[in-house]
């Protein structure tokens, strides 16, 4: 099962893999699925009429395999670049007033964090934190209490991630909303599903947020570039897009004619313009694979087993300290090495050895990614000399 997967994969083969979370390494026939879809492009004619129906099918084929994989219809999916663009763009044309407030995790990306408070400068919001970094036993009604205590009738939006790119832990998407809608009907639910999308099964959650955004090139192992967005039928109908191209339009005709609706009815009124269409190609290609190695439930028995070996043997060594309490089984495994000051320099020894792990900015610490494709042997390797390194620093 796994060894045919990572014999697709180039980077398997000359390191151990923990980074599937800041990037997923791109499986060679993903690679020349793209150069493919390149070279059909020129040999069609890039500008010509034979080319646009290739295109389309493109567009449609790969949303269509998203939607299935968000469990949504495609008509509410749009593609976009990457979470950035895909989180940030569509929630600036939520209609505000004066004073409302935007109540953001203290465990987001530092992208959205920036782009959310300079939107409450704009608009003369209020910027509110969510605390969850604070709280002690990080469990479901912990959260949702948390975030009751921090709701009140000025709430407008809340931003969280589905899986904390810090924490690991995975939110109750399903009870948020409810908690955040019994509050106030026409606020909104923004969830960045950077560390879900080709990691762990998400088809059953994501309609409950008003926009969810995800990546091809994390855990998906796709091409770097491409990300798609969904978008609740009320985000569609009650905002506005803020870049508007030629993708966003209904028509181009009649553009300097008075219209109350330029553009499309559905989620694509938040693309733009000309964008990469061979990278459509290689993501499908990438999801094609994950799914013929093994099912999801296979997936999330191996990701939930090694993760778990992960923490158990790092929870033997007293130097360390593992982020969470208690184990959760999903990919992610986030720890401390507190008389380490030169978190940088730990790291790049690991990568000496050709093991590769991430530092995190806020909170400083170490994450480790465990996906389909990692092994038994490599979590050994990595807890050995994970447990080795300390006493050199």
């Amino acid at each position: 099962m796994i060894i045919n997967l990572r014999d697709q994969i180039p980077a398997l083969k000359n390191k151990y893999y923990f980074n599937y979370g800041g990037q997923g390494p791109l499986p060679k026939s993903s690679l020349e699925a793209i150069v493919k879809t390149w070279e059909i492009i020129q040999d069609l004619g890039p500008f010509t009429n034979d080319m646009w129906p290739f295109i389309y099918k493109e567009i449609l084929t790969t949303k269509k395999i998203i939607a299935q994989k968000l469990g949504v219809n495609s008509k509410n999916v749009a593609l976009t670049e990457n979470i950035s663009s895909g989180m940030i763009l569509p929630f600036w044309g939520i209609k505000v007033e004066g004073g409302e407030e935007l109540l953001i995790s203290d465990c987001e990306h530092p992208g959205v964090v920036a782009a959310s408070r300079e939107f409450c400068r704009r608009n003369k919001l209020i910027f509110k934190i969510l605390p969850i970094q604070k709280i002690k036993n990080l469990n479901d009604e912990n959260i949702i209490l948390e975030i009751s205590k921090n709701l009140n009738s000025k709430t407008k939006i809340l931003i969280i991630s589905h899986i904390l790119w810090n924490f690991g832990y995975k939110i109750p998407l399903k009870q948020i909303s409810i908690e955040l809608k019994n509050n106030r009907e026409n606020s909104y639910l923004l969830v960045d599903g950077a560390q879900t999308f080709g990691h762990i099964k998400i088809e059953d959650e994501v309609f409950y947020s008003d926009l969810y955004s995800i990546t091809s090139h994390k855990w998906a192992c796709g091409p770097e570039g491409l990300g798609a967005i969904y978008v609740s039928d009320r985000f569609i109908h009650e905002t506005d897009p803020t870049i508007i191209g030629w993708k966003s339009l209904k028509k181009e005709q009649g553009i300097y004619e008075p219209s109350d609706n330029l553009f499309h009815e559905d989620a694509r009124k938040f693309e733009v313009a000309t964008s990469c269409i061979p990278l459509l190609a290689g993501l499908r290609n990438s999801l094609d694979l994950l799914d013929k190695d093994c099912t999801e439930k296979e997936k999330s028995k191996h990701i939930k087993r090694l993760s778990g070996k992960l923490w158990d043997s790092l929870s033997q060594f007293k130097e360390i300290e593992l982020v969470l309490e208690k184990k959760y089984l999903n990919g992610i495994v986030s720890f401390n090495i507190e008389n380490i000051e030169d978190k940088y320099k730990f790291v790049k020894k690991l990568g000496e050895k050709k093991i590769w792990i991430r530092v995190l900015e806020d909170p400083k610490w170490f994450r480790a990614c465990v996906h389909q494709m990692t092994t038994n042997d490599e979590i050994d390797l990595l807890s050995e000399e994970i447990k080795k390194l300390p006493g050199n620093f």
